[in-house]
């Protein structure tokens, strides 16, 4: 026998601990289940506290939408994630962040329609007395110079020479986001490149060798030290590739000899693709795949 709204019972006590852990795209869906569910998302302020926008609803968030999502919070938000929101402004976020003055973390990779004086007026109000921003991540922001830096370090009182002692970067670590690691200084992922001057987010060699050539140099200029534009590096493990010999990839991505001998290879070129772009692959019925390549050459011969 059906029950009738009225009498469904609320959601099991065991639900509440797990909403926490969901991530937005979720919590959004399950709003949109009953009745039930909707009320425990709209009494239960937990669930909202650490916002992380991503894929696949990152594309669709605009200003409105941002505002009226972590008003959810009711003023406490502790984090918030903006990946690649092309069409968040200066003015949703400037509104988010005066109605939750201590955010802690603020990501906002990507979001290529703010600028860089939205990101430093937010950054302004969350640095106050009595708060407590303590990372920062704006890489992909246009239009950042080094005065902006700068201004951002002084504001979230950085010790730049400190954090890059402290604080490395690794290239093919890029694409993890960090929300609820704790760090003992405050950060911001982005540094002046070394070799361009440009301000963005600045790699380190995972290679051994290059790990003990600084430890006795003790020096920042090191020859493996730059952006992405200015020291090529494997895709999979993130070490210089300068005077490497390279295994050739199906993708447009660099890969090291030793990372390409570990990677399934197209049955036809013996091409590689890194793992980012695996999904590319063309899995026929028989083992192992082709690449995008072959598998249009072979369409065609068909015909």
């Amino acid at each position: 026998m059906t029950q009738t709204s009225s009498q469904l019972s609320p959601p099991h006590e065991a639900m509440f601990l797990i909403l926490p852990y969901l991530p937005l795209f979720e919590l959004l869906s399950m709003s949109q289940v009953c009745k039930s569910f909707r009320d425990a998302l709209k009494h239960d302020i937990l669930p909202w506290l650490n916002i992380i926008v991503e894929k696949p609803i990152n594309t669709r968030f605009s200003d409105e939408f941002l505002v009226k999502i972590m008003s959810k919070a009711k003023g406490r938000l502790n984090v918030v994630a903006l990946k690649n929101c092309f069409k968040i402004r200066d003015e949703g976020l400037l509104q988010v962040i005066a109605s939750n003055p201590f955010i802690n973390k603020l990501y906002l990779q990507g979001c290529t329609s703010l600028t860089i004086e939205g990101v430093i007026g937010a950054v302004k109000l969350l640095t106050k007395p009595n708060h407590r921003l303590k990372n920062l991540a704006i890489s992909g922001i246009y239009n950042v110079k080094i005065e902006d830096f700068q201004t951002l370090c002084h504001q979230m009182g950085i010790n730049q020479m400190q954090m890059k002692q402290i604080k490395k970067n690794y290239y093919h670590m890029r694409h993890q986001l960090y929300v609820f690691k704790q760090e003992s200084q405050p950060s911001i992922d982005v540094d002046i490149c070394p070799k361009c001057g440009e301000i963005r987010e600045v790699f380190d060699c995972p290679r051994d060798s290059c790990k003990k050539r600084m430890q006795q140099q003790q020096k920042q200029l090191l020859e493996c030290r730059g952006c992405f534009l200015c020291v090529p590096r494997c895709e999979e493990c993130g070490v210089c590739t300068k005077d490497e010999e390279l295994g050739e990839a199906a993708c447009v991505d660099i890969l090291c000899l030793n990372c390409w001998l570990h990677l399934p290879k197209c049955n036809f070129c013996n091409k590689a693709y890194c793992n980012q772009h695996a999904y590319q692959q063309h899995v026929g019925s028989s083992l192992g795949f082709l690449c995008g390549e072959c598998s249009f050459h072979a369409t065609q011969s068909s015909h």
